[in-house]
């Protein structure tokens, strides 16, 4: 079963990072990375893009809108996504615990419905 982990965080909390900071947090994600490919877990990751910079698309009443930046105003925001491969969701959560994020932000855990089809 394919589970993915969103990574949120409240990018004030890294504002004032430098690019030592930057470098360590790159560390620190590289050896999680590596713990997953070594598992035989690790599908895919990335990074996003801040929220200011997403673009909003909706449809209401057959009116398409396009609007720039987020959908909602929050504190935290969505940063990032792992997708792992694992047989159950507490072996997922064993993950996600293991995660970078957990640390500073949420790991919002959600099994794929494809793989559950």
């Amino acid at each position: 079963m394919q589970y993915t982990f969103l990574l949120y965080s409240n990018p004030a909390d890294s504002a004032n990072m430098t690019a030592e900071d930057w470098a360590q947090e790159k560390e620190v994600y590289g050896a999680y990375i590596g713990a997953l490919q070594e598992a035989g877990v690790f599908v895919s990751t990335d990074w996003l893009q801040p929220a200011e910079t997403a673009t909003t698309v909706s449809t209401e009443n057959g009116q398409h809108r396009v609007q720039d930046g987020p959908f909602a105003a929050t504190r935290e925001t969505l940063g990032g996504y792992f997708v792992i491969e694992v047989p159950s969701l507490d072996a997922a959560l064993v993950w996600a615990q293991k995660c970078p994020a957990a640390k500073f932000g949420k790991v919002e855990v959600r099994a794929s419905a494809m793989g559950s089809v």
